[in-house]
């Protein structure tokens, strides 16, 4: 959406049906803006970022804070959120989540240290960055409800004022304006009959639903995330009352569900692919919430709490065999892979190999110049079992069909490897 935004204008947000996925282009207009001004580079991209991943770094210590008083304690309780594999490979990547997770922690600093501008503020953002901001924009004012209703005693009446619902809808304006616009321009918001993305937008079959459902645990229990929550579970056992007797423990366990209980919602009952991402507030809280339980009810805090860092560590060289889907994106993990990439593509220069006759896979599908930033604006081909040539990569997530295509009708011409990472460059077997 940025690279159509610079290229047309960017204050046109009616992006084409092709790949318009209905979500505000506003990471795409920053982009653009960006570009306009410094160039169309990458570097510039990753700085357009920089000021969202310090403000996150800032606006995540505060909540922290909130909820840990001691200031070594509070820089140890900061440390097991940002080395969160999903959490911190975000800051090394251009997408909206760590604007998303910057504008969200924005907005409940606002709500925990009551502060309304700052609330505003971020509630302003949040409803328009993406749906799913928007949906997190809604968490936080369930938050809020239930926070009063059943935490601080506040009776219905005076929790569900007018003030307070007329804050929250003029917070939301920026999004409601959008949604209100796209429908009367597209007449759709997430997808259309023709949209790349339409079969994965159905109602989910019960089938479906227990596949999300198992999906969902595992997004919570992945990359070094089992040991946090099975100490967590543990500790809720064996000291439940104590735990859930604190005011900040039981906020923070709403947090955790509310934030994400309309993301949530909308991932279980439809057919389409979700990410470790779209938690990542809820991991924050999780973790904190661990990290509370440490300081107070156990004895050997510098050892859990070795032990839990490391582990989720670990997460970052967790590796999936080539037919189970890896989340690509929610770790560390993939850091080789851009290098590599260049190699290969140098490989085929060098090779007089021509780009438009090799075949490869999301997310390599697209021009050069889109993930370099150099001006080629050469483009892979799609994979359709009958091309000559076919370069894959570990960080592809491929069907079983395409998996056993390559397996079986081609043989392997190069292959490069770094760390955990490996590019394979195939040509098709004579028939």
């Amino acid at each position: 959406m940025g690279n159509h935004l610079y290229y047309n204008s960017i204050f046109d947000w009616t992006i084409p049906n092709e790949f318009d996925p209905g979500h505000p282009p506003f990471l795409g207009f920053l982009l653009a803006i960006s570009w306009k001004i410094l160039g169309h580079k990458l570097w510039v991209s990753h700085l357009l970022i920089l000021p969202f991943t310090i403000g996150t770094f800032h606006q995540l210590y505060k909540f922290v804070s909130y909820f840990v008083e001691n200031k070594k304690s509070q820089l140890l309780a900061f440390l097991l959120l940002i080395i969160d594999p999903t959490l911190s490979t975000q800051f090394v990547l251009v997408n909206p989540e760590v604007i998303i997770v910057f504008f969200f922690l924005l907005t409940f600093n606002g709500v925990l240290f009551k502060n309304n501008t700052l609330k505003f503020i971020g509630l302003f953002f949040l409803s328009i960055i993406s749906f799913r901001s928007m949906m997190l924009l809604g968490g936080i004012f369930l938050f809020e409800i239930l926070n009063k209703l059943y935490i601080e005693k506040i009776k219905l009446k005076s929790a569900l004022n007018l003030k307070f619902l007329l804050f929250y809808f003029l917070g939301s304006l920026p999004g409601i304006t959008f949604v209100i616009w796209r429908l009367l321009t597209k007449g759709w918001l997430q997808t259309h009959p023709d949209s790349p993305w339409a079969s994965l937008w159905k109602v989910a079959t019960p089938r479906i639903f227990i596949k999300n459902l198992i999906t969902l645990i595992h997004r919570y229990l992945d990359f070094g995330r089992i040991f946090m929550l099975l100490f967590l579970v543990i500790s809720l056992f064996i000291f439940g009352k104590k735990i859930i007797k604190s005011t900040k423990n039981k906020q923070l366990l709403l947090l955790s569900i509310t934030s994400v209980i309309f993301i949530i919602i909308a991932v279980l009952f439809s057919t389409n692919a979700f990410g470790h991402r779209y938690f990542i507030v809820s991991f924050c809280c999780l973790n904190l919430l661990t990290f509370c339980i440490i300081q107070k009810h156990y004895i050997k805090k510098k050892l859990i709490y070795g032990l839990l860092f490391f582990g989720l560590i670990t997460g970052n060289f967790w590796m999936y065999p080539k037919d189970i889907s890896q989340g690509w994106d929610a770790t560390l993990a993939h850091v080789p892979y851009h290098s590599l990439r260049i190699k290969a593509i140098d490989y085929l220069n060098n090779k007089k190999i021509n780009i438009s006759e090799v075949a490869s896979f999301f997310p390599n599908c697209t021009t050069l110049d889109f993930i370099d930033f150099n001006g080629d604006k050469r483009s892979f081909a799609r994979f359709t079992g009958k091309n000559k040539y076919v370069i894959d990569s570990t960080v592809y997530n491929l069907s079983d069909e395409e998996i056993n295509l390559l397996d079986k009708n081609y043989t392997i011409l190069k292959e490069l490897n770094n760390l955990n990472i490996t590019i394979t460059i195939y040509i098709l077997n004579k028939q």
